[in-house]
């Protein structure tokens, strides 16, 4: 296995403080083995390996005590379920940059959030998509992750400092930030346990006293008309959906699911991107009709993102996409369609997530451009 390694030129010593693993940069190529509970980690301009095994070491047993006293099982938490693989992870890599493009206006409370913050604060964004909020505080430090490789890519080839990581197993020492942000990300997981465990880990990172900041999509959309356009996953599919593996699908077809992308909203097209309800995608997944009842208390959607045709081919995964069912052809709108999962929020359900923590507490909470917010910040 063949490494290339890079001068360190950027990346200051509190940043490296900030990683609770061993760090191997390479152009491309895995070591598996090396990190053994994520996927490989990249980070722009690293250089040399930085040994920080111990801390590490530690890190690890203390998230695996945590997870084995909540759940049973650390894997039960930290296995991703196929439909995320499939649904999200799958999606985003393959329309990393027709999505970038589409993401570059900043939500005013997120805004004013990051402004808020002390000077000279280090901020994590957990799911940071292209990066833009990503320095947007100039005052302020910024280190970002995603679980897409291609939207990290777009992060990094911006000058920013970044890393492929899973948002319930972040690589970063216990207390290394000021605050860190969580936007349009806890959606895309499609368990509680998942939801809990993110939001567990982006406190864990922060110091005490430290905000942290999370938005989802909402069940409450303001513009009603969006949600009929989605795609509701049926009440059987929903109740044989059992912990992170993959549902069990009554359907023709013996090929299973595996995961979806993360989103926001801010141009029209993809704001909250929309397609009729139909019964079967890539001949996998049985789903709801519009006037199906379970519909009125349905949380669970394929929201899908509609790729141009002359944009389709530009990392050339579509044509793979399409042959596999993870994607469909529209001749009508011009656009390879892909679905992305989203588990909708209800009001209350953040707060209902995070009241049983006793090293954190809601400071605010609020709904924004069809997004339930809450801030928390550290006690212990």
């Amino acid at each position: 296995m063949v490494f290339c390694f890079t001068r360190l030129n950027r990346i200051s010593k509190a940043n490296w403080e900030a990683f609770t693993l061993p760090i191997f940069v390479s152009c491309g190529i895995s070591h598996p083995g090396i990190f053994k509970p994520m996927r490989e980690i990249k980070v722009k301009g690293l250089s040399s390996l930085h040994n920080l095994a111990s801390d590490g070491e530690s890190h690890v047993q203390r998230s695996t005590s945590l997870v084995e006293e909540e759940t049973g099982s650390l894997s039960v938490v930290q296995s991703t379920p196929e439909i995320e693989k499939k649904y999200v992870h799958r999606v985003y890599d393959a329309i990393a940059p027709h999505f970038s493009s589409t993401r570059f206006a900043k939500w005013p409370k997120v805004a004013t959030f990051l402004n808020s913050l002390p000077s000279g604060s280090l901020v994590l964004d957990a799911g940071c998509g292209n990066g833009k909020y990503l320095g947007f505080n100039p005052d302020c430090t910024f280190v970002g992750c995603d679980i897409s490789e291609p939207l990290i890519k777009i992060c990094a080839d911006r000058g920013h400092e970044v890393l492929v990581a899973d948002a319930v197993n972040l690589p970063y020492r216990t207390g290394f930030g000021d605050a860190a942000i969580s936007i349009a990300v806890l959606h895309h997981l499609s368990t509680e346990n998942r939801r809990k465990k993110a939001i567990d880990e982006l406190v864990r990172v922060v110091k005490k006293g430290g905000l942290v900041l999370i938005t989802v999509w909402a069940v409450e959309q303001e513009d009603q008309l969006l949600v009929t356009k989605w795609t509701p996953l049926s009440q059987k599919y929903v109740e044989e959906w059992i912990g992170p593996g993959s549902p069990r699908v009554r359907s023709p077809s013996s090929i299973t699911l595996e995961s979806i992308p993360e989103t926001e909203n801010n141009s029209k097209e993809h704001e909250k991107d929309t397609e009729s309800p139909g019964h079967k995608f890539g001949g996998t997944v049985l789903l709801t009709s519009k006037d199906d009842s379970s519909v009125q208390n349905q949380q669970e959607y394929f929201v899908p993102w509609h790729l141009p045709y002359h944009r389709a081919e530009v990392s050339g995964a579509s044509a793979c996409a399409l042959a596999n069912g993870l994607a469909k052809k529209d001749d009508k709108k011009g656009a390879v369609v892909y679905n992305r999962y989203y588990h909708v929020f209800s009001e209350g359900e953040l707060e209902r997530l995070v009241s049983g923590m006793k090293n954190a507490v809601v400071v605010d909470r609020f709904f924004d451009k069809s997004n339930w917010c809450i801030i928390l910040q550290k006690t212990l």
